[in-house]
């Protein structure tokens, strides 16, 4: 796996941000992160070598699925696949993040292989 891409975790939790962190940077990722979507695009307006951003699907103010929206429409982060990270993992929740424009789709708790594998597949 090519080491050194750039992931943006965007997520309200510290907790999970810190657990993502810590197993991404034990495989050679460099990451960043947001507490909100709204830091999120401060921090993706900052730095123009974003590989994929991790976007929790539940957060306050903005959650996920309007966050995927105002991605899309911006002409700098449409192109960023965005990895979908939810606890929702009823029947058509994997549907609806990827309709929304996710690239992919994991639910917590994560399980870390496929994490990785999804990482690779949409950083290519």
């Amino acid at each position: 796996m090519p080491l050194q891409k750039l992931i943006l975790i965007i997520d309200d939790d510290n907790r999970n941000i810190f657990a993502l962190k810590a197993v991404l940077k034990a495989k050679g990722f460099e990451c960043l992160s947001a507490i909100s979507a709204q830091e999120g695009f401060s921090v993706l307006e900052k730095h123009d070598h974003v590989d994929i951003v991790l976007m929790d699907m539940m957060m306050p103010d903005m959650d996920g699925y309007q966050a995927m929206a105002v991605m899309k429409k911006s002409d700098k982060m449409r192109s960023i696949p965005i990895l979908a990270v939810t606890a929702q993992a009823m029947v058509g929740d994997k549907e609806r993040c990827l309709s929304a424009g996710a690239s992919g789709y994991i639910s917590k708790p994560i399980n870390v292989d496929e994490l990785l594998k999804q990482i690779e597949n949409f950083t290519k």
